[in-house]
């Protein structure tokens, strides 16, 4: 029996992996995006590019045959963006991931300094920045290593998962739910929670693109019901391993939760205008715990909210106040 000899060498992990989610989009915003990720300053051994087509109407494919010496294609049956990223997950050789949306794009001098960072100080997270503006904006800010949950514990974090390069060994089991439309909310606090050594910078790194036909921005009613419910679940699932946590992690993530009840009370107001919407979610987050807010000066935003959320009347006007600059946008 005969076998590979031992002096082959094994070939050497990518640097990143790029999982580039696609569904339904332009074909010139994918390829604005894979330009901007093979532009970069990372060899062709040190870039692993995974374009992931959640069941698209038509595939791309046919167009991308320039690209098909760069980049891999998964077709996969439409399940949904937190599918699509663990199939990317599942298939990243890199030793560390990075998140594209199909329809955004790396900005690549404010990435290279992310790069940099990558390279040269064996960070498990770097965070930066996004924009929707024409230019980035640079930054001379000096990035240190923190622990991520210190970090956490005083700092607002974003939970757009495109926003951190990420050691992928950090994640474990760790897997975005499916199906759900809040998938970062409730990924990203556990992800930078493992981070020992977090470089918070920021640098503008990511250009996101807004479109008014998004998830995020639509205004059918079933639509909003379900991103509330989805919300609500994260908040709670949240809340529960919050318990079983300890010291600085536990603080960390009491913070997160709090925030984001914050931000739960503020979208029941402005999604639905509705004061049985309010009164039935409010009950309901009263018998978890998280209602009324604590009493914390995580943020003057926070603050303030949290007073007059907190107060019968001051939540009557603010779920009015909120109504009204809704109907007067329209």
């Amino acid at each position: 029996m005969q076998t590979a000899s031992s002096n082959v060498p094994c070939p050497k992990a990518p640097l990143v992996s790029f999982v580039v989610t696609f569904y339904n989009l332009p074909v010139e915003w994918l390829k604005e995006c894979l330009d901007s990720i093979l532009n970069l300053s990372l060899s062709a051994s040190e870039r692993q590019v995974l374009v992931v087509d959640d069941g698209s109407d038509a595939s791309p494919l046919a167009e991308l045959a320039s690209y098909m010496d760069s980049i891999t294609y998964i077709r996969q049956p439409n399940k949904g963006l937190s599918e699509a990223r663990n199939t990317g997950i599942g298939l990243a050789a890199g030793k560390y991931v990075q998140f594209v949306d199909g329809d955004d794009k790396i900005i690549s001098g404010e990435y290279e300094h992310c790069l940099d960072i990558v390279r040269y100080n064996d960070p498990d997270v770097v965070m930066f920045r996004s924009t929707s503006g024409a230019a980035a904006r640079h930054s001379a800010k000096e990035a240190i290593a923190v622990g991520g949950p210190a970090f956490m514990a005083h700092n607002n974090i974003r939970a757009a998962a495109w926003g951190y390069i990420f050691r992928k060994e950090m994640l474990g089991g760790l897997r975005f739910t499916p199906g759900l439309l809040h998938e970062d909310e409730e990924f990203t606090p556990q992800l930078l929670l493992r981070a020992v050594r977090l470089f918070d910078t920021d640098y503008e790194a990511y250009f996101y693109r807004i479109r008014q036909q998004s998830i995020i921005t639509s205004k059918d009613r079933k639509h909003i019901l379900r991103r509330l419910n989805d919300f609500e679940y994260v908040l709670l699932r949240l809340n529960a391993m919050a318990a079983t946590l300890s010291g600085v992690e536990s603080e960390a993530m009491r913070r997160r939760v709090s925030q984001l009840t914050m931000d739960y009370i503020f979208n029941i107001a402005t999604l639905t205008s509705s004061g049985n919407q309010m009164r039935s979610r409010l009950e309901r987050l009263r018998q978890a715990g998280l209602f009324p807010l604590p009493g914390r000066n995580y943020s003057r935003k926070y603050a303030l909210f949290s007073k007059v959320a907190n107060n019968k009347v001051g939540l009557f006007v603010l779920r009015n106040a909120l109504a009204a600059f809704k109907s007067n946008k329209r």
